[in-house]
């Protein structure tokens, strides 16, 4: 049985725009033959790749989908990856890989050498060079990428995602949000992430709608293209930029920029908790706040706020999305109806395990494997009487036990971003003999408010908002709080650097 996800985009009306960038342009009837030649030009003699592993280094825009359909077609597995990362990181994530094989764009080609000698590298440009390639067709249950989870709470594993997993998320967003070919996607996602990939851009070709792709996040950029756009998808650091941008631009980029947001069909949010304060903003600049969703590597989307603006719960996920099953258990794994408890999925858009980690796939799951258990997400949440899901933080690092007590760190922060001192803030638990988790606030100050940020100043505010063992112990000033490239903030790192500068030098 051929495979549901190429089978669906590749037969779209050949006529409609597929893909758009700032150089290149295809059709579907194009982007079909694109994606045969490039399976050729990847496979060689050999027919097909078995299940081989290519790295895929490439600058978003139309080379990227011919050549991300150019391996799954061939029977590769594709690895997406980012030049954000060093040199010593794409080595070990093609390393992790297994990988032998690497397909990378000439503006990237510097990046190549980081992989070693073992890895033979193909131009993307050249991937249409060929002839279409006549090759037996993968199957639903084939892997067809490995995506590596972000890393923010342990090293990264590479989750293995088949044709069908991808292909029931496509349909699944597709129907949930409504994406058809009368949608224009402005996309400016990473493309090494489950966000900017099966979230976005696989339901947008699926549903055959245009894809305006730009090869990196701009807020300028993008705040003018939303004025050809139906559909944006983003996550909060990027709303955050968008709405930075617009209040910097002159008056008439100003209105633009909000002409254009106030006719998008459909804003979404992901990736990360979105603040209500940020939402709030958003819609008095959009006229409706995003839709805010949850998802992760291993599962796609599970949960999402209704399509109806009207419908939408600020600070909530939503309820579960038709063919997921969810549970909330406890610590000792007791099902408990409104939480809060560690959510459990199960659906068939769940990942088929981790590349090469027996175990730490059979840790992931309860009452069976990737086949019918349920998927832990080490999130935890509650969920009101109508079904909507409240997250409250990954159980590893925005879960704090401290003085006996449980802290939601996001709940914390929410409370935080209130003070109009503070710019951006992450709350950590830090190993204290005494209490446990010792709960510290650190903060990006406003330009210019440093010092009502002291953490005498910032306790003293919030005793009257939170509980008082919710309240942080100390307020540290940073610069900056550490990201991934999805904009995600790196809690590890934050505690590692709190930790080096408690023991001083040497």
């Amino acid at each position: 049985m051929i495979s549901p996800l190429v089978d669906r985009i590749l037969s779209r009306d050949p006529d409609r725009l597929a893909v758009v960038d700032d150089h290149d342009h295809c059709t579907y009837g194009e982007l079909a033959d694109r994606a045969r030649r490039a399976a050729g030009a990847i496979a060689g003699d050999g027919g097909s790749l078995g299940g081989l592993r290519v790295l895929l280094l490439v600058t978003p825009g139309v080379a990227w989908v011919e050549a991300f359909l150019g391996v799954v077609l061939a029977g590769g597995v594709a690895v997406p990856l980012t030049p954000l990362y060093p040199a010593p990181e794409l080595a070990a994530l093609a390393e992790d890989a297994d990988a032998s094989l690497a397909i990378v764009s000439d503006d990237l080609a510097d990046k190549a050498s980081a992989f070693g000698p073992r890895v033979r590298v193909v131009r993307a440009q050249d991937l249409g060079a060929g002839p279409p390639a006549a090759l037996a067709p993968p199957g639903p249950t084939d892997v067809a990428i490995l995506l590596y989870t972000s890393g923010t709470t342990g090293k990264p594993k590479g989750a293995m995602l088949t044709h069908a997993n991808l292909a029931h998320q496509a349909a699944l967003i597709g129907a949930a949000w409504g994406i058809g070919p009368h949608d224009t996607l402005l996309h400016a996602l990473p493309m090494h992430h489950m966000h900017g990939i099966a979230i976005a851009l696989l339901p947008a070709l699926a549903a055959g709608a245009k894809t305006r792709m730009l090869p990196r996040f701009d807020a300028l950029r993008v705040g003018r293209g939303l004025a050809d756009a139906t559909v944006w998808m983003a996550v909060p650091t990027m709303i955050q930029r968008l709405l930075e941008a617009h209040a910097a631009a002159d008056d008439r980029t100003r209105a633009a920029i909000a002409d254009g947001a106030r006719a998008l069909r459909l804003a979404t949010s992901g990736s990360a908790a979105l603040p209500v304060g940020l939402a709030a903003r958003f819609a008095d600049l959009a006229g409706a706040i995003p839709l805010e969703r949850f998802g992760m590597t291993e599962v796609g989307v599970a949960m999402s706020n209704p399509l109806d603006p009207t419908a939408r719960r600020p600070g909530s996920v939503g309820p579960v999305l038709p063919s997921f099953e969810s549970r909330l258990v406890d610590d000792a794994g007791r099902d408990v109806s409104t939480g809060p408890g560690e959510l459990l999925l199960r659906g068939p858009s769940v990942f088929s395990g981790y590349f090469r980690r027996p175990e730490a796939t059979a840790a992931a799951f309860v009452e069976g494997g990737p086949a019918g258990g349920w998927f832990r997400t080490g999130d935890l949440a509650d969920r009101a009487p109508d079904g909507f899901l409240r997250m409250l933080g990954r159980t590893s690092v925005d879960i704090l036990k401290s003085g006996g007590e449980k802290v939601s760190a996001l709940e914390v922060e929410e409370a935080l971003r209130d003070h109009e001192a503070i710019a951006e803030v992450a709350v950590v638990g830090v190993p204290d003999a005494t209490w446990g988790d010792r709960v510290v606030a650190v903060v990006v100050a406003a330009r210019g408010r440093e010092a009502a940020c002291a953490t005498d100043a910032i306790r003293a505010w919030a005793k009257g908002r939170l509980a008082a063992y919710k309240v942080p112990r100390e307020v540290v000033v940073v610069d900056a709080l550490p990201r991934n490239a999805m904009g995600k903030v790196v809690k590890p790192e934050i505690v590692r650097d709190l930790a080096r500068k408690a023991a001083g030098p040497g």
